[in-house]
């Protein structure tokens, strides 16, 4: 008989997390001082840049570091309850985004096939909506939402539109929001609404393959966008 699935297991990036936790606890990284740059980082660990990114998150939500921008990553002092703290931030943001672009890629051909110009004229409300909270200076999250949940629904899959909106919705969990407060602005928001615009453009005009180079290049984008907030690869 299989062994139950372990839901409880630590993420990468948690894992990651202890270790720099362990680096710190034994004072190889010191209260006040500034970690080393992520390209150093990558190596000592063994790890990815994006999984060591979601880590300095992790670390980050739990009061352990300070992440400076322009300066650097600092450490703080440690929480007197900081152990494992991090057991219920949330998946991996780049692998949510990665799951994004796989399933969205697929379902938006059906939406290309089963659209309406009621469909489109809906999806052009959603971005004009997003246009306007972005002009007076608010994140235009719901109505984002709205556009990829009728995208969704317009695939005539209902299972596929449970998956899709629970995949969205985990980005209100605490290191996918933490992570957005450091990468998402006006120019960040403007460049989401191109990429939307360029998915509406293809559904228009029953362009299958644009339909679904555009949704992957938007997710891919929007991906890009999280992992870089932090600062250039070469920091």
């Amino acid at each position: 008989m299989a062994s139950p699935i372990n839901t409880a297991e630590r993420k990468p990036y948690q894992k990651i997390a202890d270790q720099l936790r362990n680096y710190i606890a034994q004072g190889d990284f010191k209260t006040g001082s500034r970690l080393p740059p992520e390209r150093d980082l990558t190596q000592l660990l063994g790890v990815s840049r994006p999984s060591l990114r979601e880590a300095l998150i992790a670390l980050e939500i739990d009061g352990e570091i300070e992440i400076k921008m322009g300066s650097g990553v600092y450490v703080r002092a440690r929480p007197e309850s900081g152990k494992n703290r991090s057991m219920t931030l949330g998946e991996s943001p780049s692998e949510l985004m990665q799951a994004r672009a796989l399933i969205e890629g697929e379902s938006v051909v059906l939406a290309c096939l089963h659209g309406k110009k009621s469909d489109y004229r809906y999806l052009q409300a959603c971005i004009d909506a997003m246009r306007a909270s972005i002009a007076n200076g608010q994140p235009p999250l719901e109505d984002d939402r709205r556009f990829h949940h009728h995208l969704a629904k317009m695939s005539g899959n209902s299972a596929l539109v449970r998956i899709i909106t629970a995949l969205f919705d985990e980005r209100h969990t605490p290191i996918s929001a933490h992570l957005s407060k450091h990468s998402e602005n006006t120019q960040t928001w403007e460049a989401a609404v191109a990429e939307h615009e360029a998915i509406l453009h293809a559904l228009a005009n029953k362009d299958v393959f644009g339909a679904q180079t555009s949704m992957r290049q938007h997710l891919n984008c929007s991906e890009n966008r999280w992992l870089q907030a932090l600062g250039p690869e070469d920091a």
